[in-house]
């Protein structure tokens, strides 16, 4: 049926009665939204079929309209005819735009369909990711050197962003408002074997088993003594096999996997197991530089929510030359890394967006290698910092959060930093920092985490001007070692020596994560506090 549009006089009429609710500190005019212009086009664009006859909400209008924006951006981008574009690699880069305005509209029906307290908390997360999807949108091309083609996106493209950027504002102000964002966290008690009480049973003793012991749905070995001889064959496999959402185990033999694996969004819940760091070994070479988008170049990428990896490494062997060469990305909501190694050199680890927990794991790099805008805590990691090209310094972190209003951020607890061995002799060859600002919010903290003498006294590093360093927020707390010294660090607006333990609280596990109200069914040791 065509849809029935409201005179824009009859529209105003409702929105006046919706606005003149105000519940708490909910948000309640457009004129308290980061753009107001688009959100007063609320009342001329407005369907009837979108609105909620029964719950007039500011939150659920602001939501479904930019729904509404979404898909017919999808339809637009999805409905291109690519064979007419002479540019190959913008050709790629369209190719991961598809994929990304795909994954918004999913994320924004979630979003709509999350009503009570806990349920808009989690669309805080889903919103996030969809700010950053439209951003990984355009990065495509200017990774590829095809920035031209940014400036025929037609203005729903680029007004889409700020149509979710209202929706972010407008959604955490009514979590705020019910009291949900500052809950007190509740079902975290550990149990004695380090493991919390909401992981289940089962799920505890696959990440406690050996591989000899291991009850795998699917055996990927490379000798043929398995089910499939590569991991990409038991992907593709899943479609027939899998049943339900139930969590899917593959075990992963011992070897060196020579290929690059893409865990789609419709793949949830799958945990991948392997014999142990550098024994099972996921390992590319895509790059920038030979044509592939940042995105795309990963030799491991995972969006199907639930993921969980243990013991294995992966790996981008392209090298410092080749600049942007990803070993993992990580989109999955909901994902857990346990004792697995990330080697590469810039852009090693690209936490992409949502929430994700790594234990125990290795992480080595020289450029910004650990990067994105999930909301992540690293906790009892190693993190190796090696040698870069001639003339070149090493970022650890390079966080992406583009808005104020993201719950997203990086967050190292109880970790080391250190040189590589390829470093370890020539370290004061290269500066080393722990971070630079990406985008204009981003937010990186070290908690409690050892950091050797190659980190430079002033800790951290520009990106360009004075770009982003009054709206970032960086912090150290607690941290040892010779590189902790915070007495020479930059002066930024940004920059926060955390004296306080309620704030640094703010980035832990049970605070940042928010615990089991979002995790179900899956976890590893962790320490929830500082």
């Amino acid at each position: 049926m065509e849809k029935l549009r409201l005179g824009s006089t009859v529209i105003f009429y409702l929105l006046v009665l919706v606005l003149r609710v105000v519940n708490g500190g909910m948000i309640s005019s457009c004129s308290q939204t980061p753009y107001p212009e688009i959100c007063n086009s609320f009342i001329s664009t407005t369907p009837l079929a979108t609105l909620n006859k029964t719950q007039f909400s500011f939150r659920d209008i602001a939501l479904r309209v930019t729904m509404n924006q979404a898909e017919q951006a999808y339809q637009l981008v999805s409905g291109m005819d690519l064979s007419s574009i002479d540019d190959e690699r913008a050709k790629l880069a369209w190719a991961d735009c598809m994929e990304l305005f795909e994954d918004t509209v999913s994320l924004l029906n979630r979003s709509i369909g999350s009503k009570n307290p806990k349920r808009m908390k989690d669309a805080q997360t889903w919103l996030s990711a969809a700010i950053t999807n439209q951003q990984t949108c355009q990065n495509g091309f200017v990774d590829l050197n095809s920035s031209s083609h940014i400036v025929s996106f037609p203005s729903i493209l680029s007004n889409l962003s700020k149509f979710i950027s209202n929706s972010l504002a407008i959604n955490k102000a009514a979590v705020s408002s019910s009291n949900a964002l500052f809950a007190k966290p509740g079902g975290r008690r550990l149990l004695s074997n380090g493991f919390p009480t909401w992981v289940s049973v089962a799920e505890r003793k696959l990440l406690q088993a050996s591989g000899t012991g291991l009850q795998a749905d699917i055996v990927v070995a490379k000798d043929g003594s398995g089910n499939y001889k590569t991991i990409s064959e038991a992907v593709a496999a899943l479609a027939k096999l899998r049943r339900g959402t139930k969590r899917f185990v593959i075990y992963v033999k011992a070897g060196v996997y020579r290929e690059n694996v893409q865990i789609k969004k419709s793949m949830k819940n799958l945990m991948f197991i392997g014999d142990g760091i550098d024994v099972t070994v996921v390992t590319g070479s895509k790059n920038v530089e030979d044509g592939s988008t940042t995105f795309r170049s990963a030799s491991f990428g995972v969006s199907g929510d639930g993921f969980i990896a243990r013991d294995m490494t992966f790996e981008n062997t392209a090298g410092p030359q080749k600049h942007q060469a990803v070993a993992f990305r990580s989109g999955s909501d909901l994902s857990v890394l346990y004792s697995c190694s990330f080697k590469g050199y810039q852009d090693t680890l690209y936490v992409y967006s949502q929430r994700q927990f790594y234990r125990n794991c290795d992480i080595y790099g020289t450029l910004d290698f650990i990067f994105g805008d999930a909301a992540v805590v690293f906790q009892n990691c190693n993190i190796y910092v090696r040698r870069p090209m001639k003339n070149q310094w090493n970022t650890i972190t390079a966080q992406g959060r583009t808005d104020r209003n993201e719950n997203t951020g990086i967050s190292i607890h109880n970790s080391r930093v250190m040189a590589a061995s390829d470093l370890r002799e020539d370290q004061g060859s290269f500066k080393t920092y722990l971070g630079r600002p990406w985008q204009k919010y981003s937010r990186t903290v070290f908690m409690k985490t050892s950091l050797d003498s190659l980190i430079d006294p002033a800790g951290w590093l520009k990106w360009s001007g004075d770009f982003g360093l009054s709206t970032l927020y960086y912090g150290e707390y607690m941290n040892t070692g010779s590189g902790a010294d915070t007495s020479s660090r930059v002066n930024w607006p940004g920059f926060h020596v955390i004296t306080s333990g309620a704030e640094a609280g703010k980035f832990s596990v049970q605070s940042f994560l928010a615990g089991s109200s979002w995790i179900p069914g899956t976890g590893v040791p962790f320490t929830s506090g500082l």
